[in-house]
């Protein structure tokens, strides 16, 4: 039995889902290492355009699994040094994973999302959060340090670093209302509403150009990392030019809006 679901609740969006309920979704190796392989079936999947990654039951995910993490793979033969940092690795290479699918990740966050599952909302390209969403930066809860998966570079850019430093030197919870209003949610939503929320924004995202949007979040993501104004300019202009010169989009977005239609990108 997989702990790692793969669905298309709509055309050209999958959803990926963590279903290992009886743990609030809590990260195992057994967990983690499906899904990797699900985020490289949507990799592959030149149908797919939108992601949505999302916890079955009562959380997201609640981290990791503390009383059986399980073991990772390929360590035979290796020394607990090498095993102790392929194993760090081995979980924190999710948020890359995530970060490198050329389709837009969305996070449909229902209850917990602690520790490694907040990191895991964090890796996604948006957030929406039911009501009952709670993030927590949990390690430094639980005598490790609260930096990991990413967390120490994303969320300062999310949310700016004052904010994120209290959060992650506390370890305490943000709810799903204040998580709206810091900016680390788009938007609260009813818990019963969460999954229409996530398609919907899905189902605006499959409506444009797939090309101009994977360029989109590509550019995103690099630009966070630029030196400056004119660096970050820099690659939107080739950006802005490659999908220009390689597709015919924008003339078919001219002829739409003159026919009183929806533009329909084939790219």
């Amino acid at each position: 039995m997989s702990f790692v679901r793969v669905d298309a609740p709509r055309p050209h969006v999958r959803r990926i889902l963590l279903d290992r309920q009886e743990r609030l979704n809590a990260l195992s190796f057994e967990l983690v290492d499906p899904l990797y392989e699900a985020i490289e079936s949507v990799r592959a999947d030149n149908e797919c355009r939108v992601a949505i990654l999302t916890g079955a039951g009562r959380g997201f995910c609640s981290g990791l699994d503390l009383e059986d993490a399980g073991v990772p793979p390929g360590i035979a033969g290796l020394p607990m040094s090498r095993i102790a940092i392929r194993a760090m690795e081995h979980m924190a290479g999710i948020v890359p994973a995530l970060r490198a699918l050329p389709q837009p990740v969305i996070a449909a966050v229902n209850g917990a999302a602690y520790g490694g599952g907040f990191c895991l909302a964090l890796g996604a390209d948006v957030r929406i959060a039911g009501e009952s969403a709670r993030f927590c930066a949990a390690g430094i809860n639980n005598g490790l340090a609260s930096t990991e998966l990413g967390a120490s570079w994303i969320l300062p850019r999310l949310i700016g670093a004052a904010r994120a430093w209290e959060i992650l030197l506390s370890g305490r919870e943000v709810d799903a209302r204040e998580a709206e209003r810091i900016g680390l949610a788009t938007r609260c939503v009813p818990d019963g509403e969460l999954e229409a929320a996530a398609l919907a924004l899905a189902d605006r995202i499959c409506e444009l150009s797939p090309h101009g949007v994977a360029m989109t979040k590509k550019v995103l993501w690099a630009n966070l990392e630029s030196a400056s104004l004119e660096q970050a300019m820099d690659l939107e202009n080739r950006n802005q030019l490659l999908v220009r010169l390689t597709t015919n989009n924008l003339d078919e977005a001219i002829r739409a809006r003159r026919e009183g239609r929806k533009p329909r990108y084939v790219d």
